[in-house]
């Protein structure tokens, strides 16, 4: 309580100077009322600090309390150390007379036992870490050798449901010979189609020597991983697939180079359709390779005249071109849901992306898109549709 009026006096005390020095400072209109208000504070708070405080004697009667306390626990810690200290050559004693006994029985050799498995036990110490360090090792290895053959498991050609095989014969751009699982197979590559160089009713067409010339370069004697998508084999007893060859897959790359077109899309849809669209779609637009000469790619093939026929043949051949073009539109327009030179469309029209691709290309596309159903203009129609 005596802290509590404490407290009030010092506070009353700095409003009593502050308000004589400037009354305004502490809410007050003149020095008079300052007086009257905190004169009384301090002198109550004065008194009442007298009344509640401790007298002085009582606080050096604690004072002594607490010394005598102190002394008494000083006189009995050094009493507990002189006995500790008189009790230490007993315990030098029995130490003493333990060793003794013990030298006794060493000399007596009863303990010879004892010490003989005592200096057996770092041997088998020995043997059993020298066994941990092999098995240590052993594990280390095999992780070693489960990490290589994860590592090379990663560096493996292809997707993950492909089959391994190797390359012994290029035929031409688009059919090579492998061997598989212990046997020769040929095999036909899925949605590609190069111009031919070995049929027996055809010339070497342009460009058919540059892309079986691009294929032995890429796959000769290398290890493949063939793709499966649909049916394994064509009516030739050909397996069909897509080639992986050092992580790439070469259908596309001969797409992109410009040494083949898309075709063959038997029984849609194909895993790599719509990448396939967009290979073509750079090769068309940078005017590589088969797509150099001006109307050289057909629908159904290629027209090996090309462009170096005369003006007549040149002539004669757009003409044929356009034929062959509306009636292969027209045979195939039997398939398409809406006709392709009807009213106009829009990708709400159709139900997928492949029967909205299937118009886009019976349409003109990518050359042309009436319909405006390649809005980015990468080959591909209707993309957001299923």
């Amino acid at each position: 309580m005596a802290e509590i009026f404490a407290f009030i006096f010092v506070i009353s005390m700095l409003g009593l100077i502050l308000g004589m020095i400037y009354p305004r400072i502490i809410f007050m209109s003149s020095r008079k009322k300052v007086l009257q208000i905190f004169l009384p504070i301090l002198v109550i708070c004065f008194i009442m600090i007298g009344v509640f405080g401790e007298p002085v004697e009582d606080e050096l009667s604690d004072s002594e309390d607490t010394e005598e306390i102190e002394d008494e626990e000083t006189a009995s810690n050094q009493g507990d150390l002189e006995s500790d200290s008189r009790d230490e050559p007993e315990e030098e004693a029995e130490t003493n007379s333990s060793e003794d006994d013990n030298k006794e029985k060493d000399d007596t050799g009863s303990d010879e036992p004892d010490k003989n498995t005592e200096e057996q036990d770092p041997s088998k110490n020995k043997e059993e870490s020298s066994d941990d360090t092999e098995q240590s090792n052993n594990d280390v290895n095999k992780s070693e050798e489960t990490s290589d053959q994860s590592t090379d498991s990663d560096k493996s050609n292809g997707p993950t449901d492909s089959v391994a095989a190797t390359v012994t014969r290029v035929v031409d751009g688009d059919t090579i010979e492998i061997q598989i699982n212990g046997q020769e197979e040929q095999v036909r590559l899925l949605l590609v189609d190069t111009p031919e160089t070995k049929h027996p009713s055809l010339p070497v067409q342009p460009f058919g020597p540059e892309a079986s010339e691009f294929a032995k370069q890429k796959l000769s004697g290398k290890d493949i991983q063939l793709e499966y998508d649909g049916p394994k084999r064509d009516k030739y007893d050909r397996l069909l697939g897509y080639i992986w060859v050092d992580g790439q897959m070469f259908n596309e790359m001969l797409l992109a180079e410009g040494l083949a077109r898309l075709a063959y899309v038997y029984d849609p849809p194909y895993t790599h359709y719509n990448a396939y669209v967009k290979a073509q779609t750079k090769a068309m637009n940078a005017g590589k390779g088969i797509w150099s000469i001006e109307g050289y790619v057909q629908e159904d093939g290629f027209n090996h005249e090309g462009e170096n026929s005369s003006n007549s043949d040149s002539g004669a051949s757009e003409s044929t071109t356009s034929n062959s073009n509306s009636s292969n539109n027209t045979s195939s327009n039997g398939n398409l849901k809406y006709d392709p030179d009807g009213p106009d469309r829009d990708c709400g029209d159709f139900d997928t992306h492949q029967e909205a691709q299937d118009f886009y290309i019976a349409a003109g596309g990518p050359d042309k898109d009436p319909h405006r159903l390649d809005r980015e203009n990468d080959g591909l129609a209707c993309e957001s549709l299923p």
